[in-house]
């Protein structure tokens, strides 16, 4: 059976999957940004880019750690970032925020509430991570 990718409604400029690959549905979702049809509880990806990952951990904290939470009872999450580690480092991002206050939040991410964060380099590789995540949590839970 051919799987549905859910993009969450809020989502501004969704990823475009391979129509031969999986077809895509828009609906609210309670966490993340996408998800599976029927499994909507279980597997989630949240997309950032760097700019709004920045302005979330900072100045959206209270808001983003209730969505954590949320995602870190699900069999599979994760937060994708379209930029590269080094430029969050750096500090190549428009805020007032310190480079080391944001990689502390990503590692706070990860360890206090076990969803892990991929940095992906750019847009085109973060949807493509996006639809192998997915793709392959349908497969391992048809088995």
């Amino acid at each position: 059976m051919r799987p549905v990718i859910v993009v969450d409604t809020r989502e501004t400029e969704p990823y475009s999957f391979s129509p031969e690959r999986a077809a895509v549905v828009r609906r609210a979702l309670p966490a993340g940004d996408y998800s599976l049809e029927g499994m909507e509880q279980r597997v989630a990806v949240e997309r950032k880019t760097l700019p709004d990952l920045v302005q979330t951990v900072i100045r959206e904290r209270e808001r983003f750690r209730r969505e954590l939470q949320l995602l870190s009872g699900y069999e599979a999450a994760c937060v994708v970032v379209e930029a590269q580690l080094p430029d969050a480092l750096a500090g190549r991002y428009r805020s007032g925020a310190h480079p080391s206050s944001v990689f502390g939040a990503v590692v706070s991410i990860i360890l206090d509430h076990g969803v892990p964060v991929f940095f992906c380099g750019n847009r085109p590789c973060a949807r493509q991570f996006t639809e192998a995540y997915l793709l392959r949590f349908h497969r391992k839970s048809q088995t």
